[in-house]
């Protein structure tokens, strides 16, 4: 195999096939606040966290096939914490990352906190907030009509995976609430395999969880999900 590219938790690879394989790696990232799944740079590394991952990753794209939502998703290798994936098209330069949100939390409550009187505190609908995918510029915000005049999507293009976006967190949601869970904020990215499909991972990396306890660790959704 051929090695593509090295991520913050992840190595890409590409096959003989020419499909892409995804191995998780125990890397966490974070901020100067501490770890912060949504945060840009390396932080240290959890043992085991790239096995629990994986599993989640593998657990909740099984689930979005089940109800018929398109997904890159091909195979899982248990034993290497890898899984091969269909190349996907990714919109502009790196891709775009769609963000469900219930609550005001991490950097959209930095950004609306004089909105708001305390973080985490609910809002009034969920909203689906689109990001570039951009290391050094902070991921900023974009919107559908900015990235049909920049030649990215077209608005229509945008509206779908933003109802798509909505759809496949119904479907996660629906997997947490029947484990006593509550899903604050996640991310998911998109790209074209001959339509539009969920791609990269879903895991406890890009979401937020919660029970009547607070936010919960990595390994606590890990646990909850899947050992439970």
């Amino acid at each position: 195999m051929r090695k593509v590219a090295a991520g913050k938790t992840k190595d890409v690879y590409e096959n003989e096939k020419g499909n892409l394989v995804l191995f998780f790696k125990d890397d966490v990232t974070g901020d100067e606040e501490g770890i912060n799944p949504g945060a840009n740079e390396v932080k240290g590394k959890i043992k085991g966290k790239g096995r629990m991952s994986f599993e989640l990753t593998c657990h909740y794209f099984n689930i979005l096939k089940e109800k018929g939502i398109r997904t890159h998703f091909i195979s899982a290798d248990e034993s290497k914490n890898a899984i091969e994936v269909k190349k996907a098209g990714l919109p502009g330069s790196s891709g775009l990352e769609f963000i469900w949100r219930s609550v005001a939390c991490g950097s959209f409550y930095r950004r609306y906190k004089t909105l708001v009187e305390k973080e985490f505190q609910p809002l009034k609908k969920p909203v689906v907030e689109i990001t570039l995918k951009d290391d050094r510029g902070g991921d900023p915000l974009i919107n559908a009509d900015s990235l049909a005049a920049l030649g990215v999507l077209e608005r229509s293009e945008s509206c779908e995976l933003i109802e798509m976006t909505k759809k496949a967190v119904s479907f996660i949601r629906e997997d947490l609430k029947s484990r006593g869970l509550e899903l604050l904020d996640i991310k998911l990215e998109f790209g074209d395999i001959g339509g539009f499909a969920v791609i990269d991972e879903i895991s406890a990396d890009s979401m937020r969880v919660s029970d009547s306890s607070g936010v919960l660790s990595h390994e606590e959704v890990y646990k909850r999900v899947l050992k439970s």
